[in-house]
């Protein structure tokens, strides 16, 4: 069949299915992409052939940013469980390195997103085209390289001839459960011009069976007779549960069980936030209530978590003398992490295992009062009224009111993220988006819009604050092109909460935090600036609802989630209001020396919290 490159790589894609559990979908549902001379006539022209003729099923979607369609890719990619991604085109040269914040986001996620950077002549006749960067070193060197290290796949085609096996090494990954994310195929741009005779068994319906590992039994009895010999054990649910879609056998482990049931910023919702055994996030930002648990336990149940140090609070979390470490996960790297017994299994198929063969112990579950007086709390911090600006921890409660079981909330950096696991109420799996590996401004937009081409029938709520919101707000145009709606709850705080609040922790007063003029010290500590980012939003296409209040804010997002399209409701909080403490810590290094009384102040804190710190031996 002689087509082009770019026509072969559209007829590939369009035929590649995944199966799981017996359900076959699409395993590269559509391709997001910025046209340039990189690949308007390569890639560019085959979608267009496709989209035109239907000899390919491969919808194509006008992104406005390389980076934020990325980010969309890999929203999409954890809506579908990892079974489905997007692909992404760039043009050569700033067009393909404007993706490689969205490749490192994916891969530190193990998110599959499929990418096609553009890249230079493979004949080098034309060299230096417009956009190169020279390497005197090597002719075969280009920018695109710089996506090596962030891709759990890397290829190159410098020949037609070579396309089929990178394609398939590509799917190979996409499809790898323990071993995905980034998966990179660089283009050059006259290479994806060149025609060849491809062999037609290369666009057959392919399909890729996504492999749930089962746990090897010894493995599993010695796993089991350390959780038999603990008095206090832990589980935390991590991004594993969701992703392998073990709920329900997590539900019947914590029952019959009776550990009790923390989680990671990715495997929050894993189980409802009112089960019995669940008793919220744990580490840095988790619960109080977790957080002390996780201090006593003599064995720690990790399962399908990497253990960031979010997660571990910066390895403070577990200090128990004796505590033991039972990872269940589907990659070999994290099943080992903490020293661990591991299982290395998919979570459904490990959790059952290991409920196996535990052989009906069971555990007290004194814990129980600990969460009802936690979840008093958390309904303080919903409604605690504050004035004259409303905290953002009544923001978040008015939006957890508003949002019904299969409603998604999504957020990503700053200091939302924190306030979320500590207070968030996740009704359902899929209810909880938060990008916490990466932690990349910016996210939310984009994220929120891959989410919602995944799953249409949910409501999709962006929480966005006005440092991220002018990261990337692009993907508001895209859409509103496309016809998708979101509810965008934009928060004005003038300035980064987040780092704010860590500066002044740190001893460094909020030094370079504040979206303010400069002052007459040359800081900026003047007046606020004159941004009004609820007119940005209008101008970009969306519906706009300004609120004052809290009562203003519950009004506005009814009205949203009434509306058949994009609204981004606005409202200014108090970057200062109070939220409740995880009782935890998190590994930030103050200097040792400072002419700066606070900071000295502040290192003197983080001497005496680094004494909690150890490796897990």
């Amino acid at each position: 069949m002689r087509l082009t490159v770019g026509q072969a790589v559209v007829r590939f894609l369009a035929s590649q299915w995944t199966e799981r559990d017996g359900v076959e979908q699409r395993a590269v549902a559509g391709c997001f992409g910025i046209f340039g001379h990189g690949n308007v006539a390569g890639l560019g022209q085959a979608l267009l052939q496709a989209q035109r003729t239907g000899e390919a099923d491969l919808p194509y979607h006008l992104a406005r940013n390389e980076q934020a369609m990325v980010h969309a890719a890999a929203g999409y990619a954890r809506m579908k469980n990892r079974l489905s991604t997007m692909a992404c085109t760039a043009s050569i040269g700033p067009g393909s390195t404007n993706m490689l914040t969205g490749a490192a986001l994916a891969t530190v996620n193990r998110l599959p997103v499929l990418l096609f950077p553009s890249d230079i002549f493979a004949t080098r006749v034309a060299a230096p085209v417009l956009q190169e960067l020279e390497d005197p070193s090597s002719y075969d060197v280009s920018v695109n390289d710089a996506f090596r290290p962030l891709s759990r796949f890397f290829d190159r085609v410098w020949r037609p001839e070579q396309l089929p096996a990178a394609l398939l090494g590509a799917m190979r990954v996409l499809t790898d459960p323990a071993d995905t994310g980034a998966v990179t195929i660089c283009l050059p741009q006259d290479v994806q011009a060149e025609a060849y005779d491809f062999p037609e068994e290369l666009f057959a319906k392919r399909v890729w069976h996504v492999r749930r590992p089962l746990a090897e039994p010894s493995f599993v009895e010695r796993a089991a007779d350390v959780v038999r010999n603990a008095s206090q054990p832990l589980l935390i649910a991590g991004g594993g549960v969701i992703y392998g879609e073990a709920s329900d056998e997590l539900d019947r482990f914590a029952r019959e069980t009776g550990i009790p049931v923390a989680d990671t910023q990715a495997g929050k919702g894993a189980i409802p936030w009112d089960h019995p055994n669940s008793v919220g996030g744990v580490g840095s930002t988790g619960t109080p209530v977790a957080n002390r648990l996780a201090r006593d336990a003599d064995v720690v149940i990790g399962v399908g978590t990497r253990y960031s140090d979010f997660t571990s609070a910066s390895r403070t979390a577990f200090r128990n003398p004796d505590v033991k470490f039972v990872n269940i996960n589907v990659a070999g790297f994290d099943a080992a992490k903490q020293a661990a017994y591991p299982i290395v299994a998919d979570a459904r198929s490990g959790l059952s295992a290991l409920l196996a063969a535990l052989g009906g112990k069971r555990f007290p579950t004194d814990y129980r009062a600990d969460v009802t007086a936690w979840q008093a709390t958390v309904d303080d911090a919903y409604g605690m009224g504050h004035s004259p600006l409303p905290a953002q921890s009544e923001v978040i409660g008015v939006v957890n009111e508003a949002c019904g079981a299969r409603d998604v909330v999504v957020q990503a950096a700053g200091s939302m993220p924190g306030d979320l696991q500590l207070l968030w109420r996740a009704r359902d799996p899929k209810q909880y988006h938060v990008e916490y590996g990466y932690s990349c401004m910016g996210f939310e937009i984009a994220g929120a819009l891959g989410i919602k081409m995944a799953d249409p029938s949910r409501e999709v709520y962006a929480l966005v604050g006005d440092g991220s919101y002018l990261m990337m707000s692009q993907e508001i145009v895209t859409a509103v092109s496309e016809g998708i709606k979101l509810i965008i709850v934009l928060v004005q705080n003038h300035g980064f909460a987040s780092i704010g609040a860590l500066s002044e922790s740190l001893g460094s007063q909020r030094f370079g935090t504040s979206y303010r003029f400069r002052g007459p010290g040359n800081d900026y500590d003047g007046s606020h600036l004159p941004v009004d980012l609820a007119a940005n939003a209008e101008s970009l296409g969306a519906s706009v609802i300004r609120c004052r209040t809290i009562a203003d804010l519950r009004d506005g997002l009814k009205r949203a989630r009434e509306a058949d399209r994009l609204t981004v409701v606005h409202i200014e909080t108090d970057p200062l209001s109070p939220v409740p403490s995880s009782e935890s810590w998190w590994d930030v290094p103050v200097p040792e020396t400072s002419a700066l009384s606070s900071t000295r102040a502040a290192r003197e804190r983080y001497a005496e919290a680094k004494r909690d710190q150890r490796q897990y031996l």
